[in-house]
């Protein structure tokens, strides 16, 4: 009976209130929350597996020519790298959609395959380029597959491990994980395989080194079948400086001119000019102080004698009192009336050097003047009145000056424009600067040379992030001025990675 009164009072025992609307959709706001976060969770692991999956398998192949070790860098430009340590240099094919960079580099040497290259015989380029392929091709199969897998393994443990009954049921947490993992695999399937054809190669080293690629890379470029042979260096090392020369002319022994501008009155890169010059000449292209005024002179003038000559264009930066200073030191400073002679007045409007270049120069309509005190002048943009001006000077010219230096590339636009629709009977050269990006332009029969900036902007500008910037320019003279090569120097400051391009530009007569 006592039983039965317990279970009476029970069942008349009044059931707790349900929760009022607003309480359940907080509730289920919380929820949805705690499973996206779940969710969110268990893909992070996933790509976070993908990630050291990805980073840390590398992979080394025999190949007839050597040992090559592949290994994948992610968080840059997409590119394959063939890079040589043995001789600190390598080029760069920016082919791949990725953001990873594909690096193959060349460890061991077969000495017997460099011998049999020493003494002349040919190298089977195609038989490398299968091996390469199917060691590449080997190496990315494998490597998707970890990815994939440890991907989903990564993913799989946190789902295991952050499961609730709250939470997402599992197996929507596990599929969470593989289809991010696989997700991984279709990009780098869709995206890593080269998007164009493999050319045009960047050639790079690191600091003093760079001369040794531009060497290397001229060995390269004087053989037939370009590509070949840039693979064949790369594979071969040391050996790549023995290959046979084809028909195109060899610069070892052609004269070199270093082309600079934009100092911007950053004396450390008067040393970088100098090592570069190697006590030649350079063709200073403008801007090399901020003001222009007798203090910033005073501390860049010594670039005068950088250079056996030093010639010498205003900028926008510069002014007539450092034209004069400059002038005053020995340096060839040229300008639309001429030479400007050391005491006052004008020379020839075409100067001759020692080997028979002939060189003008015309000076920026911008510069400042110290009856001014040096202040800038105008927007520095220069208008259709001074564009035509240019053309007009340069019109009587072509055919009888091989350079042209001007500082504004603007200025000379028009001028090109004609000239592409008329191209000179002789090959014409012009070098400029201002922008502080290295850029070279090729039109039938014309040339434009921005070598970049040499004092990186100089040190008013640190926050525009400008790279370190000369140019080589080498020509010969025999029968008649040709352009042989133009080879642009670039130097991250913050980092020291240097970057070398050479570019041909006689014609290619193979």
């Amino acid at each position: 009976m006592a039983d039965a009164g317990v279970l009476e009072r029970r069942a008349g025992t009044p059931r707790p209130p349900e929760p009022p609307p607003q309480r359940r959709r907080q509730r289920r706001v919380v929820l949805i929350a705690r499973r996206a976060l779940t969710l969110t969770l268990v893909l992070i692991a996933t790509f976070a597996g993908g990630y050291l999956a990805l980073v840390s398998y590398t992979d080394s192949k025999d190949l007839s020519v050597g040992e090559i070790r592949v290994s994948v860098s992610p968080g840059h430009r997409g590119a394959i790298d063939l890079y040589v340590p043995l001789v600190d240099w390598g080029a760069r094919f920016e082919v791949i959609r990725l953001p990873v960079r594909l690096r193959v580099d060349l460890q061991t040497v077969n000495r017997t395959v460099a011998a049999s290259l020493a003494e002349g015989e040919p190298l089977n380029l195609d038989s490398v380029r299968t091996q390469a392929r199917d060691a590449l091709a080997g190496y990315l199969k494998m490597l998707i597959v970890l990815m994939v897998l440890g991907g989903a393994a990564l993913g799989l443990l946190v789902a295991f491990a952050i499961r609730s009954r709250a939470g997402p049921r599992l197996r929507w947490t596990s599929a969470t994980a593989i289809g991010g993992a696989l997700a991984m695999g279709a990009a780098m399937i869709a995206l890593i395989p080269p998007s164009e054809p493999i050319n045009s190669p960047q050639y790079y080293a690191h600091g003093p080194d760079i001369p040794r690629a531009l060497e290397a890379v001229e060995a390269v470029r004087r053989t037939p079948g370009a590509l070949d042979e840039e693979l064949n260096a790369q594979f071969v090392g040391l050996a790549r400086l023995v290959i046979d020369p084809g028909r195109r002319r060899a610069l070892a022994g052609q004269p070199v001119v270093t082309v600079a501008s934009d100092l911007h009155n950053n004396p450390f890169g008067l040393n970088l000019l100098q090592t570069a010059a190697r006590g030649g000449p350079v063709f200073f292209v403008g801007d090399m102080t901020d003001r222009g005024s007798p203090l910033e002179t005073s501390v860049v003038k010594q670039a005068a004698h950088l250079g056996k000559p030093f010639l010498f264009v205003t900028g926008n930066h510069d002014s007539d009192f450092l034209a004069h200073e400059l002038a005053s030191d020995g340096a060839i400073v040229l300008t639309r009336r001429g030479r400007l002679m050391p005491k006052g007045g004008y020379g020839p409007l075409i100067y001759r050097m020692k080997d028979g270049l002939r060189v003008a120069g015309y000076d920026d309509p911008f510069q400042r003047l110290s009856a001014e005190d040096f202040k800038d002048r105008y927007d520095n943009t220069p208008d259709p009145a001074q564009q035509d001006a240019f053309t007009h000077w340069l019109m009587p010219l072509i055919g009888k000056v091989d350079v042209v230096m001007v500082h504004e590339p603007a200025l000379i636009a028009p001028a090109l424009t004609v000239l592409k629709d008329k191209p000179p009977s002789r090959p014409l050269v012009f070098m400029v600067g201002h922008t502080h990006h290295a850029d070279l332009d090729i039109q039938p029969g014309v040339t434009v040379i921005n070598g970049g900036s040499v004092g990186a902007g100089g040190p008013s500008n640190l926050t525009e992030h400008t790279n370190i910037g000369i140019a080589r320019f080498t020509y010969t003279l025999v029968p008649s001025f040709q352009p042989l090569a133009a080879d642009l120097v670039t130097i991250d400051p913050g980092t020291g990675s240097s970057s070398a391009r050479r570019t041909r530009l006689d014609p290619d007569t193979s």
